[in-house]
């Protein structure tokens, strides 16, 4: 089994539970780690015998454009969206990462982790 990484997925989205949120936005990050058998794309060579780190990213901001009130809503969206599109995906974890959120803190980002393994 072979892990690909997809770091720092840059998205501005509308995500939380103040109303302001749904309005102005925030800036967040995502990260992706993907787990599968890669031992058919190191011998082919060819993108179909991979997790195409393209269509990883078009899920990941396909999802964050739809508005949640919670980080685990979103992450979970991802990832259940990642199963669907990767038959070959045995394990998926993904990081949400809100950018200096408003908590009424000096905080720098809050994010939630999740992850999963084919049943």
């Amino acid at each position: 089994m072979g892990e690909i990484r997809v770091n720092d997925i840059k998205v501005y989205a509308y995500h939380g539970c103040l109303e302001e949120e749904a309005v102005i936005g925030s800036d967040y990050v995502v990260n992706l780690k993907l787990w599968a058998s890669l031992e058919a794309s190191c011998v082919s060579d060819e993108l179909k015998d991979t997790l195409d780190y393209v269509t990883a990213t078009a899920v990941v901001t396909e999802a964050m454009a739809q508005r949640s009130k919670l980080l685990e809503h979103v992450a979970e969206r991802i990832l259940k969206e990642l199963f669907t599109v990767f038959e070959t995906l045995e394990k998926a974890e993904v990081c949400v990462e809100k950018i200096n959120p408003p908590i009424g803190a000096h905080v720098q980002s809050v994010s939630v982790t999740l992850s999963q393994t084919r049943a």
